[in-house]
């Protein structure tokens, strides 16, 4: 299932070279999505020593499968923090995202790398939605960004109203990530493939142990790499310390993309209102293509991602009639408690490990951001705008509430994924999973072309019991959004190896 933006562009990870002793340097970067990347390129930049170290390949996480929507216009992103945290905070987000869209269409426009500048659109579907579009549109005002009301839109789809910015931007964001490796690798940085860090330990130098991603045994050829700094940009943080997991929530949301009959939608269009529908187009060698997004759902917490799909593909084939679809494809992203990124040390006053995380849908210009914030602190600096951006924040209280409903469904999920499955299920039918036995001897059994796979259904993070995504074809953690491939080969964190295997 790769997305529109990897399907021909995915590279198996070269082997990675790490027989020639420990690795060294100023700073490792965790994960080589926008925002490793973009904190990478502008480290080398500055002359510091980088290494970054990337699980699968560069793109292969969020970034790579993203809608690719550059815009200040975020749903109902604005009127939330405003309601949480009043303008000011509002205006330093903003503030952050332009010079996060900016540098980015900058960076472009040296490299001669397409960007597409449309209008973006948070509209309501119905009447129902009208009240948050227009709760949008006063905080857009008041953040000083130009946004309009439309009271109609040139569109097939249902629309009663909504908040429009000009001038906004959609990119593929593979060439961009392409670009940023080469500039990266021009400065001497290092970027390794295919190596997934396993602990991460020490406070000046760390000290990462690192093992190859498909590695039987997450010990197994372990490798030592040390620096001064560490940046986690890994979508959410691959250690516990500073507890993000519980300060955030992951959800998954799905894309299609269609071939259709005469001019698609040109504009960038996302619902204020549920069902959540995404629309842009993408310009391709064999014409513009429509994506379609929405179906999203908390990690391991559907019962059918598969029926949420089929109701977005019946949704677009409906609207666009003779839609022909090409591609489909998922994303994770996690909200923050308190609607801010998480962007600076792990834990308060650390200037060793830092972290990136809690973009929500928008990594775009928040992974830009990051980049900039994050660079700018290891070298010395400081951006004012970044205080919105702050890993750790007395306005966090404000998300308070918010946290521990999150986490007293975190412990729910946790008490029913083991007392649930008390008896034994049929072998799964093709394409589908399940998870069965008393709690002593649990198991999770899977079919997927044809091979069956069994595993041990434990989480190995904090050990929640995972559900089968039957979108996917995947095992999800309900606790904090760790997945895994059908035969327990970990997709992603916060677990950092695989479920383990079950006679």
């Amino acid at each position: 299932m790769p997305s529109l933006w990897l399907a021909d562009r995915v590279e198996s990870a070269s082997p990675p070279a790490l027989d020639d002793g420990e690795v060294a340097a100023d700073v490792i970067v965790v994960g080589a999505g926008i925002t490793g990347m973009t904190t990478a390129v502008l480290l080398a930049r500055a002359g510091k020593r980088v290494v970054v170290v990337e699980a699968r390949h560069v793109g292969a996480g969020t970034t790579g499968n993203t809608t690719g929507k550059v815009s200040l216009l975020q749903g109902t992103k604005l009127s939330r923090i405003a309601a949480r945290h009043g303008q000011d905070v509002v205006k330093g987000y903003v503030t952050g995202n332009l010079e996060g869209r900016d540098w980015l269409l900058r960076h472009c426009e040296d490299h001669g790398l397409d960007a597409q500048r449309e209008d973006a659109f948070s509209y309501a579907q119905s009447a129902s939605g009208v009240a948050d579009a227009r709760a949008e549109l006063n905080a857009c005002r008041e953040a000083g960004l130009p946004a309009d009301w439309a009271e109609e839109a040139d569109v097939p789809f249902p629309f009663a109203g909504g908040v429009r910015l000009r001038d906004q931007a959609q990119i593929d964001p593979l060439p961009f990530l392409q670009s940023l490796v080469v500039e990266f690798e021009t400065h001497g940085g290092r970027l390794i493939e295919g190596v997934r860090v396993r602990s991460v330990s020490g406070n000046g130098p760390v000290r990462l142990e690192v093992s190859p991603d498909d590695a039987d045994s997450p010990d197994q050829n372990r490798v030592s790499m040390t620096a001064q700094q560490c940046v986690l940009a890994t979508g959410i943080p691959i250690l516990d310390r500073g507890a993000f997991f519980a300060r955030l929530q992951p959800s998954r949301s799905y894309c299609l993309a269609f071939d259709v009959p005469g001019d698609v939608t040109r504009s960038m269009f996302l619902s204020v209102d549920s069902p959540t529908r995404s629309v842009r187009y993408a310009p391709r060698a064999d014409g513009d293509k429509l994506v379609v997004g929405g179906g999203g759902h908390t990690v391991g917490r559907a019962d059918s991602p598969a029926k949420s799909v089929d109701q977005l593909r019946r949704w677009a084939e409906l609207h666009y009639p003779g839609a022909v679809e090409t591609h489909y494809w998922s994303a994770q992203d996690y909200s923050p408690i308190d609607e801010l990124p998480y962007v600076g040390p792990l834990t308060p006053g650390n200037e060793t490990l830092f972290v990136a995380t809690g973009f929500d849908k928008w990594g775009m210009t928040n992974g830009v951001a990051s980049g900039l914030a994050l660079s700018s602190r290891i070298l010395g600096g400081r951006m004012d705008w970044a205080q919105a951006f702050s890993s750790w924040r007395t306005r966090e209280l404000a998300g308070l509430g918010t946290a521990v409903k999150a986490n007293l469904e975190v412990g729910f999920h946790l008490a029913k994924g083991w007392v649930s499955p008390i008896t034994n299920h049929p072998s799964p039918a093709e394409g589908t999973g399940v998870v069965s036995g008393p709690p002593w001897n649990l198991h999770a059994d899977c079919v997927v072309d044809g091979v069956h796979h069994r595993t041990s259904p434990v989480c190995p993070h904090l050990g929640g019991i995972v559900s089968w995504n039957d979108a996917d074809q995947a095992w999800e953690c309900p606790l904090h959004g760790s997945r895994f491939s059908p035969d327990g080969s970990l997709l992603e964190g916060p677990a950092t190896h695989g479920l383990s295997h079950s006679g």
